[in-house]
């Protein structure tokens, strides 16, 4: 069965106008996430959904495709990912040529390779996953969390575990922000990119940023280059 990744890039971004295609080190940020899908090998094919033209130019420009335009319901500020991808493989182009697996990846995802990518295909593949996406482990055990009045008084969320030692509490982990690679049919009976058959691929926190401010902008800018002087 063939492999489909999908890079979902609408026009509309308000905190950071023209996000996705805002220059990063020298090329348009979306560039980045199209050459990391298309250097790991695994795809068939690389979309673009996006309901900008500009967009799309760059897309194709950068050797991904742009079969179709997406719709007008799945690009205001309340379109779920979910609704976009199936609106993508219920599409006559795409669905005609029966993809097994698919793979979303997010437009801004400037640190991602082909490497990770490939990981999350043979953790998936392995485990006979419905979903595997990445994830990042919390710098500090959440079970220690505090949270803040309006009179800027702090209390812990979980007073329980005042007296434990943070190396004896389990790690947490949140979502990387960069991708899922699902099964397409699975995918399509229950609409869910996170079903009770799913996994995560730990990567590091120097690998992933999550880029909704500019100060994450600035953040991904350094962790990209410190990337590029390791090699």
């Amino acid at each position: 069965m063939a492999n489909l990744a999908i890079i979902t890039a609408r026009g509309g971004s308000k905190r950071i106008p023209r996000k996705n295609i805002k220059e990063f080190r020298g090329k348009p940020i979306l560039s980045y996430a199209i050459e990391a899908a298309k250097s790991s090998g695994l795809f068939e094919e690389v979309i673009v959904s996006t309901d900008d033209e500009e967009i799309a130019g760059v897309a194709r420009k950068y050797g991904a495709t742009v079969p179709f335009m997406r719709s007008a319901e799945n690009s205001d500020d309340f379109a779920g990912t979910a609704d976009v991808l199936v609106e993508v493989l219920n599409h006559p182009q795409v669905a005609s040529v029966n993809f097994g697996y698919a793979c979303c990846i997010y437009p801004t995802a400037c640190l991602l390779d082909g490497d990770q990518l490939k990981k999350a295909w043979d953790l998936l593949k392995a485990g006979d996953w419905d979903t595997v996406f990445p994830v990042v482990k919390y710098g500090y055990p959440i079970q220690r969390s505090l949270r803040m009045d309006s009179d800027s008084s702090v209390a812990m969320n979980f007073p329980e575990n005042g007296n434990k030692r943070s190396q004896d509490l389990p790690p947490s982990y949140h979502d990387a922000g960069l991708f899922y690679f699902f099964h397409v049919d699975r995918f399509l009976s229950n609409r869910k990119l996170w079903t009770e058959r799913t996994a995560g691929l730990v990567l590091r926190e120097m690998e992933v940023q999550d880029i909704d401010t500019i100060e994450d902008w600035e953040i991904a800018e350094f962790k990209y280059d410190m990337k590029r002087k390791s090699g």
